[in-house]
């Protein structure tokens, strides 16, 4: 994943939407901050076992607990002009096919170039854990990653 300079984005954005369930609440933070200061529809997308207390004047959707129900969500209802920032490769990946701007909560922009290899990885690293071995899971979550979410989201939002 990297950073991509990107133009002229904040005329088009219909609404961002936030994979809630895994996003960090800085990110969080961060993101009803900025979509409030330019004004944009923000809909955080969650599940009721990951429900929090709804901050005023943001959308919350809440869904049901099953598998893929907030990814599900997310494809039915987002469309070309939308931003999403999700941690979920494989939401990601279908989110960018229907034209929809992705990025990744630490701050790095999905690529249709990397998509292959990050779903690779991401078999690989569940064919490993199914055959019961130990696999790494995510670095810590650092104010550098909360920095760089917070200059390329606005990145995309101002431009």
């Amino acid at each position: 994943m990297e950073d991509v300079e990107i133009y002229n984005m904040s005329d088009s954005i219909r609404k961002v939407w936030v994979d809630g369930d895994a996003c960090p609440g800085p990110i969080k933070r961060a993101i009803i901050e900025q979509c409030r200061e330019m004004s944009l529809l923000v809909s955080f997308v969650i599940s009721y076992a990951h429900f929090t207390e709804p901050e005023q004047g943001i959308e919350w959707v809440v869904v049901d607990s099953e598998a893929e129900a907030v990814d599900l969500y997310v494809m039915n209802h987002s469309a070309s002009g939308d931003v999403a920032v999700t941690q979920d490769y494989g939401l990601a990946s279908i989110l960018m096919k229907k034209g929809v701007t992705v990025i990744h909560p630490r701050g790095y922009m999905y690529s249709e170039e990397e998509m292959d290899r990050l779903l690779f990885e991401r078999y690989l690293s569940g064919k490993e854990r199914r055959a019961g071995h130990r696999t790494k899971g995510p670095a810590k979550f650092l104010t550098s990653d909360v920095e760089r979410f917070c200059k390329q989201f606005k990145k995309i939002v101002e431009c």
